[in-house]
């Protein structure tokens, strides 16, 4: 048992052998050398540098990937350590990398120190492993995007959208759609006017995105121009300012428009006195005495002019008297399409600023659906009216009906009591609030709670400041279903600057 141990015990000695530099025994290795001498002897990391420099922007928290490209990295994200180990790559060829990540260091320190580990064939195809640390020193630098902005000329194209209308209720869709797809991230500044806004670009192919966003989003039409800012005459660099002129239609939702007998002739024999019930893409048109519809694109308006007959100010409110639906009403040759969403009416109303006399209005209308004796209308009379339109001056008098009625009317101060949903808006410069304008904004809100279509392409979002009421109050004025709302997230960013921080907004 005693030479059994002993054997055991000097067996390692018979499948070891000894270091050719140190004596020490060790496993057999193609070099017959132990690591520490391997070491010494041999290191695989040279030519490989253990500091260098990173340029960081103070103004816009971005990092220079050279040779003129700034990226947007948080403290130990991938995207960073691929910057840092892009500065290493050409040394790095030589090696095998096997591992990399950050060692912590203060975010205040200016210094990112990143440990890899790296493998490598040295003697008789002996493959040595080592770990070693890179240091980076982070320098302020200010990009050329500061730069411009810190000169005051830091836009290079401007897209400058203008409706000539007294409503914005384009502009208001308009906005919720910019920021539904996000087209406002690449502007640098966003100014409120008084016919609309102008979206300032960093380069030209921002500003032409955003005019081929508003082409499909609205019926327009656009025209640009250049103006010349700086000539190099030895590199043959031009350096130019661009300017994108956008003009909406001057229709809005709840006009009031006479066609061109022309136009009303193409589009199924409409009549010409026609209100506009939608514009998203297209004007879309019903004419209140047939039910028949009609969508406009832009290209069909600009060629067929036509302008709004009243201003939203203009609108008085009616009382129905009496009420009687047209169930079928015998369609004229060449007639269009009818809208399945509304119910032809004939309708005695009254304007309840004459309740004292005996004066009443005969109308057709297309609200015969909500409409009801008794209920509270807001329409354009326009058989007391001047109307100054070329349009409406050639027609025969019997065919311009007398009272016009646009929607049904409710308390809004209750339907702004109970409202328990709001929209996002976009961040600008606005030269000064206006009354005026709140009221506008009131409009286009109702707008949506009554046209579900319209709300479909809009981000509503869940206020969960306004309690949600029964519906025993209710009198019956459209509303927004829960469902069909977003819950407003907000996750305030991290205030280590841990990977991910600029994310989590």
């Amino acid at each position: 048992r005693v030479y059994f141990r002993a054997f055991l015990v000097s067996l390692p000695v018979f499948f070891s052998s000894l270091c050719c530099q140190c004596g020490v025994p060790i496993p057999p290795n193609p070099a017959n050398t132990c690591v520490d001498c391997l070491r010494a002897q041999v290191d695989i990391t040279e030519g490989i540098p253990k500091q260098g420099t990173v340029y960081f922007c103070k103004q816009c928290g971005r990092y220079l990937q050279p040779p003129s490209t700034w990226i947007q990295c948080t403290l130990e994200s991938r995207e960073l350590l691929a910057l840092c180990l892009k500065k290493i790559k050409a040394s790095l060829s030589k090696v095998r990398l096997i591992d990399a990540g950050f060692i912590w260091t203060e975010p205040h320190a200016k210094r990112l120190k990143l440990k890899l580990t790296v493998q490598k064939e040295v003697i008789n195809g002996t493959v040595l492993q080592q770990v070693f640390v890179v240091e980076y020193i982070v320098q302020s630098q200010m990009c050329d995007d500061c730069h411009r902005i810190e000169a005051k000329d830091f836009w290079k194209a401007v897209v400058q959208v203008r409706q000539k209308t007294l409503h914005k209720k384009t502009f208001f869709y308009l906005e919720q759609l910019i920021l539904k797809h996000r087209l406002h991230h690449n502007t640098l500044r966003i100014k409120e006017i008084h016919d609309g806004l102008d979206f300032y670009y960093p380069s030209k192919q921002h500003a032409q995105k955003m005019v081929d966003f508003l082409q499909c989003t609205v019926p327009s039409r656009s025209k640009s121009s250049q103006r010349l800012m700086s000539h190099d005459i030895h590199s043959n660099v031009y350096n130019y300012k661009s300017t994108f002129s956008v003009e909406i239609v001057p229709i809005c939702k709840d006009n009031v428009v006479c066609l061109s007998p022309k136009l009303a002739q193409s589009l199924g024999n409409m009549s010409q006195i026609c209100v506009c019930i939608r514009v998203t893409s297209t004007i879309r048109l019903i004419d209140p005495s047939t039910l028949q519809i009609a969508e406009l694109d832009g290209n069909t308006y600009w060629r067929h002019p036509f302008n709004s007959l009243f201003h939203p100010k203009q609108l008085e409110e009616f009382i129905i008297i009496d009420i009687n639906r047209v169930q079928e009403k015998k369609k004229v040759a060449g007639a269009g399409a009818r809208s399945n969403k509304h119910t032809l009416a004939e309708a005695w109303v009254q304007k309840t600023s004459e309740l004292d006399t005996d004066h009443q209005y005969f109308c057709s209308t297309h609200l015969g659906h909500i409409l009801n004796p008794g209920d509270l209308v807001l329409g354009f009379d326009l058989a007391n009216c001047n109307l100054n339109d070329e349009f409406v001056n050639k027609m025969n008098p019997h065919h311009i009906p007398d009272v016009v009625l646009i929607k049904k009317n409710y308390d809004r101060t209750k339907r702004q009591r109970r409202r328990n949903w709001k929209l996002k808006e976009l961040e600008r410069d606005r030269e000064g609030t206006d009354t005026d304008d709140e009221r506008q904004y009131q409009d286009f809100l109702e707008d949506l709670e009554e046209d579900e279509a319209l709300r479909k392409n809009i981000n509503i979002y869940r206020n969960a400041d306004v309690p949600v009421e029964s519906d025993t109050d209710d009198d019956g004025a459209p509303r927004i279903s829960l469902a069909e709302m977003l819950e407003d997230l907000h996750i305030s960013e991290d205030a280590t600057g841990g990977e991910g921080a600029s994310m989590m907004t």
